[in-house]
């Protein structure tokens, strides 16, 4: 089998595995009681990648090798993933939060290290073939974000969009890939060369670059703006669902098939990584940043104004605007440290944009989210119209994405002039 389609199967069904739930667990969280916690199961994902990804990655280059290393922490965090499904099935009505919390976080310490270790895999197994990674990669990486996308299609059409079942798929998914991976290229392990240190790793040398006014307000605003990339995978659908309280609403495409609707963030991603090129050459880093950031504003604020009838349009918008708030930012940041740092800190400077967005702002942010959607959703009588408080969060958070652009605006420079 040729070695570019063998790698579009490992990409899908890497993402396939997180599409699973990371969509629709909210729903399955809200129907057990849990609403309340939800921001605690989307910010562990931030959380763990502050170390695991680097930890797993001492371990491949000195000691297991990559694909080996992705079939073991796939088959745990299938394990884990299983035994959430089966806890879940098991005490429905009484779901405890400590214990499905627990065997959800072990599951997802061990899959977040094995995005990095898809990549390096793949990377090898190109550069065993004589490929160019830089033209070779993207291509296979898009049927990642496809593979996204019919997890979450299969989970809303067989119905298990509020039901721990979505866990089963995606351990089940887990453990194919585990078995899959094995089949892939051996990559190299390097145990007598150069030692790399715990602090190289981690990408802590590169904190080194705040000693630059740019590059300091570049990572500061990008942990600020990380603080919005979780909010709506871990509220969207049950902002959308919650609209089936009224009854003219009740049976309405956006009730029946959120999970499918909010899949239309997942297809404007892969289009809009297409435009990156263009408009970072075109417009330069501060204006695509604040492309990003005010697109973040609509995407809220077209939630808050949205709505199953005549607003389901605002609804659609706010899907098609999530390429430009979620690409703009991440890949046209990461390129943006690529160009900006020497080489010899460049791979730890990227470690330290995803620390700063991923980890610390990602974490952050959902954890005060879930402060803001407690308040006005969660904390009501039950009984109580949410909606009003739905749309009040989403304006809070369009709010706080406006603020983060203008001062942005304000105290960031492009060295940079775009092109004419």
């Amino acid at each position: 089998m040729d070695i570019k389609l063998r790698l579009t199967i490992l990409n899908f069904i890497e993402f396939a595995v997180w599409g699973a739930y990371l969509i629709s667990m909210g729903l399955y969280l809200g129907s057990e009681g849990l609403g309340a916690n939800i921001g605690w199961f989307y910010s562990v994902q931030g959380f763990v990648s502050l170390c695991m990804p680097a930890l797993m990655g001492i371990v491949a280059d000195k000691w297991i090798q990559a694909q080996r290393l992705l079939g073991l922490c796939h088959g745990l965090a299938g394990m884990f993933m299983l035994a959430a499904c089966y806890y879940g099935v098991t005490s429905v009505g009484h779901v405890s939060f400590g214990t499905l919390f627990t065997l959800y976080t072990c599951s997802v310490a061990f899959f977040m290290p094995t995005i990095a270790l898809t990549n390096s895999v793949a990377y090898n197994a190109l550069e065993k073939e004589g490929l160019d990674t830089v033209k070779a990669f993207p291509p296979i990486r898009v049927w990642g974000t496809v593979g996204f996308i019919c997890s979450m299609w299969v989970v809303n059409l067989i119905g298990i969009k509020s039901t721990p079942y979505q866990f089963a798929l995606s351990g089940a998914l887990s453990l194919v890939m585990a078995c899959y991976s094995l089949t892939m290229p051996a990559c190299p392990t390097n145990r007598t060369g150069e030692k790399k240190s715990l602090a190289d790793a981690l990408g802590l040398r590169a904190f080194a670059l705040f000693r630059n006014y740019r590059m300091a307000v570049f990572f500061i605003f990008s942990m600020l703006l990380g603080s919005c990339l979780q909010i709506t995978n871990g509220y969207a659908t049950s902002y959308l669902e919650a609209w089936g309280a009224l009854p003219e609403y009740a049976d309405s495409l956006m009730v029946k098939y959120s999970v499918i609707i909010t899949s239309v963030s997942q297809m404007s991603e892969t289009l809009c990584i297409l435009l990156i090129p263009f408009c970072l050459s075109r417009f330069g880093i501060k204006k695509v940043m604040l492309m990003s950031m005010l697109a973040w504003v609509f995407r809220f604020g077209f939630f808050a104004i949205g709505n199953p009838g005549p607003g389901f349009v605002f609804i659609i918008l706010s899907m098609i605007v999530y390429g430009v708030a979620f690409d703009f930012f991440n890949i046209s940041g990461s390129l943006f440290v690529d160009k900006e740092t020497d080489l010899g800190i460049r791979n730890s400077a990227q470690g330290l944009f995803m620390m700063m967005t991923n980890g610390f702002g990602a974490t952050v942010g959902m954890l005060c989210a879930q402060v803001v959607v407690n308040h006005y959703v969660f904390d009501l009588p039950e009984g109580s119209d949410t909606l009003p408080g739905w749309q009040t969060c989403w304006y809070i958070f369009a709010g706080y994405a406006l603020v983060v652009a203008i001062l942005f605006a304000i105290f960031f420079r492009d060295s940079t002039p775009a092109r004419k």
